[in-house]
């Protein structure tokens, strides 16, 4: 059973991709927020229709309902989204803003997890040049394709993971990293690879072309080259998992591990992501790592296909150097984390 979250007023065009989407699917409709059913191990999709100011009340009507039954209202359930707007806006923060909600209620979601479509299915254009079509066929072949995916995903945990944890801080004075160590230590019957993204080490993409891109993709290189092509990309490609450690620098995901994130077109190009599972620590000096979560959300399962497994993230506050130390319980909070880790690294079976 799939069951749709679909609230508010629809569009022909969404309603056209949620009849796609659902294609050989038995479903359940969820309009509103009253006498929600147990979502919990459910199969869920999210299709959301946008006014022309990007909002749709009635959903966070319903994810609102979801919190008051507690952070595990959506333990077990596996997630997508469709959602089109009125305008050329929104889609993408809406979005974003959705999966982080529902991330933090225990839904998983898979790699490319969202169909977009924009007033003037716009967004459709590039897809245009692999498989001409209407750009509204090409919106519904997607939906198909994105409903029989959450149809059809099944995964396994994997035993003997293999880890990379990415940062870029310094060792002296970063939260972030001493978070993270305290988290490693309780990372048992894995393969741990850590890499230190130093300033200057990784250029930002230059925004090459497909052609060009797909050319040095194939051979495991970039136009660019250095640590990217010899260290980070080969420890991408060698992972099952994941972490990025990104301390909230400006509520912003700093501008080193951006640009790694930038420089994964070129692996993009030559394997999916789909059974590589994504973590994420962040400490905040005082708030905002929600915006944080929500980038690499955005960036790394919504663009690139990485698996979002339920609590990818763990987010503390702590302003001065080693003010980690002091939050309450942290050492059994980064044990838990860890344990989770563990237990959500999965791949297709």
């Amino acid at each position: 059973m799939t069951y749709l979250i679909m609230p508010g007023e629809v569009s022909k065009q969404l309603c056209d991709m949620v009849e796609a989407a659902t294609k050989n699917h038995q479903v359940t409709s969820i309009r509103n927020h009253i006498n929600l059913p147990d979502l919990r191990d459910k199969k869920i999709i999210f299709a959301i229709e946008l006014d022309q100011s990007g909002i749709n009340i009635p959903i966070y009507e319903i994810l609102s309902s979801l919190y008051a039954q507690g952070y595990e209202a959506l333990s077990g359930a596996s997630a997508v989204l469709l959602i089109h707007s009125a305008s050329e806006l929104h889609t993408k923060n809406v979005a974003k803003s959705i999966v982080f909600k529902a991330n933090q209620l225990g839904c998983t979601f898979i790699g490319h997890p969202l169909v977009e479509a924009t007033a003037t299915l716009s967004n459709f254009r590039t897809w245009q040049k692999t498989f001409r079509k209407s750009l509204k066929d090409i919106s519904l072949d997607l939906s198909s394709i994105l409903g029989q995916r959450l149809l059809n995903q099944n995964f396994s945990m994997v035993k003997k993971p293999k880890i990379l944890a990415l940062h870029a801080s310094s060792k002296s004075t970063s939260n972030t990293l001493m978070l993270w160590h305290m988290v490693k230590k309780h990372l048992h019957h894995c393969e741990i690879e850590e890499l230190h993204v130093e300033n200057g080490t990784v250029l930002d993409c230059i925004g090459c072309t497909y052609n060009t891109c797909r050319h040095f993709g194939l051979r495991s290189s970039c136009f660019y080259g250095g640590i990217m092509i010899k260290e980070i990309l080969p420890a991408i490609e060698n992972s099952d998992a994941i972490l990025w450690i990104c301390p909230n620098y400006n509520d912003s995901i700093s501008a080193n591990l951006m640009a790694v994130i930038n420089r994964l077109t070129a692996l993009y190009r030559k394997i999916s992501f789909y059974n590589k599972t994504i973590f994420s620590i962040i400490v905040s000096g005082n708030s905002g790592g929600d915006v944080v979560a929500e980038q690499l959300i955005d960036a790394l399962t919504i663009n690139k296909g990485f698996r979002l497994p339920p609590y990818f993230s763990m987010m503390e506050t702590a302003n001065d150097p080693g003010r980690i130390l002091e939050v309450a319980d942290i050492e059994n909070k980064a044990k838990k984390f860890a344990e989770h880790i563990l237990t959500n690294i999965k791949t297709y079976d």
